[in-house]
């Protein structure tokens, strides 16, 4: 094993590399998909929104991580996940056609959702609650800084040596290989505090938690799917200024999202999801009707940096639930948050040709169902106290 200081060789520290190994491939594929759809493969609002849809489905069957499970430990399970992202990132960039890009998408896509879902049970499990959101955030900073450097070395090979698009899909996932096995190499194995339940389950007691996810996702597909592409389509942004664009976004994210994570841990879970909220409702409404390139930037930037309070998700969760849990219903919870996931991309692709306003005001009234949820969160959040005007009588399971 290749040794590395004894304070690094921790859950944190692991937890910290795979949040910077995971964006460097992952950041790629974003960055470049919207310019390469249009310029190599001709791809419409219909097949950047079938595309999308098939992103989504690997998401929308995360539950089946727990039969992954019964014959891996949740560590090689994260490794292994984060490795096919990385080769299905780099082989993204040698089929440019419509169904190339497609098979590309959905073999990349299922390392990532795979990963992302063992991710979250493994902080869950390994980070106390008390330090749970300066860790998430310090993580999502970790992941900024990646996607920082991968977008500025796009932007420099566009700019400065010219490289192609395919060689810079060769990098970026290239790039999360080799971190993936220095991951391998560098690290124990590390043990589990608390068995993990292997079957598939649903608790009453967490319906709140399975809103806000479900909502989570429906609402995130907007600016995933849409707000990138209206940069494109609308605005007539080329590569080296979409990730301009994102290296702005990803350089506040990596300053503010630490401090996101004390805020949570300062403020809750419920103030925290109040404010994401109502200001995405301001932001997805200002996109419907948006005429000025630089508003739409601003937007944008906005849009991510709200959305780094999905912190406050996972921790409420982190609260509430059984530490058995964790794993099962981290896959069932993706699975939740990819339902609309499917199905939003290719429907709304659809509403796209007839107007982009209807489907920015769509996400506005997403944000406006989020923020009634979020009033439902209470304050000290716990077992027996998983929404904030619980019915009366035993939580139920």
């Amino acid at each position: 094993m290749v040794r590395i200081p004894a304070r690094w060789r921790s859950p944190e520290g692991l937890l910290l590399l795979l949040s910077v190994a995971m964006p460097l491939a992952h950041a790629t594929w974003m960055a470049l998909i919207n310019n390469f759809a249009v310029e190599q493969a001709a791809f419409t609002g219909r097949e950047i929104g079938i595309l999308q849809s098939l992103r989504e489905v690997p998401g929308f069957l995360s539950f089946a991580v727990v039969l992954v499970l019964l014959l891996m430990r949740e560590q090689s399970v994260a490794l292994v996940a984060l490795a096919l992202l990385g080769v299905g990132t780099m082989l993204s960039g040698q089929f440019p056609s419509e169904f190339g890009l497609y098979a590309t998408t959905v073999l990349m896509s299922i390392g990532f959702h795979y990963f992302e879902t063992v991710r979250q049970s493994l902080t869950m499990q390994w980070i106390p609650k008390d330090r749970a959101p300066l860790v998430l955030g310090r993580m999502m900073s970790a992941g900024s800084l990646a996607t920082l450097a991968a977008f500025g070395a796009i932007w420099l090979a566009v700019e400065l040596a010219g490289l192609a698009m395919p060689g810079m899909y060769l990098l970026g996932g290239g790039a999360t290989v080799l971190l993936t096995l220095a991951a391998w190499l560098m690290f124990p194995r590390f043990p589990q505090a608390v068995a993990q339940r292997r079957s598939l389950f649903l608790r009453r007691r967490y319906w709140l938690y399975y809103a806000l996810t479900f909502m989570s996702g429906a609402r995130r597909q907007i600016f995933v799917v849409f707000a990138g592409f209206l940069m494109v389509e609308k605005f007539g942004f080329d590569v080296a200024a979409m990730t301009l664009m994102l290296l702005v976004n990803h350089a506040l994210t990596s300053v503010v999202a630490p401090y996101v994570g004390r805020l949570i841990g300062h403020w809750g879970e419920r103030r925290a999801l109040i404010l994401e909220y109502a200001g995405l409702t301001c932001v997805f409404t200002a996109y419907a009707f948006v005429d000025t390139a630089w508003v739409a930037v601003g937007l944008f930037v906005a849009d991510h940096l709200f959305f780094s309070m999905v912190i406050a998700i996972k921790t409420y969760f982190q609260k509430i639930a059984d530490p058995a849990d964790m794993a099962a219903t981290a896959g069932v919870s993706f699975s939740i948050n990819h339902i609309a996931a499917v199905v939003i991309p290719a429907a709304f692709g659809l509403l796209w040709l007839a107007s982009p306003s209807y489907v920015f005001l769509a996400g506005a009234a997403m944000a406006v169902a989020s923020l009634g949820l979020a009033l439902l969160v209470p304050c000290a959040p716990g077992p027996g106290a998983e929404v904030l005007r619980p019915m009366a009588g035993p939580a139920a399971e």
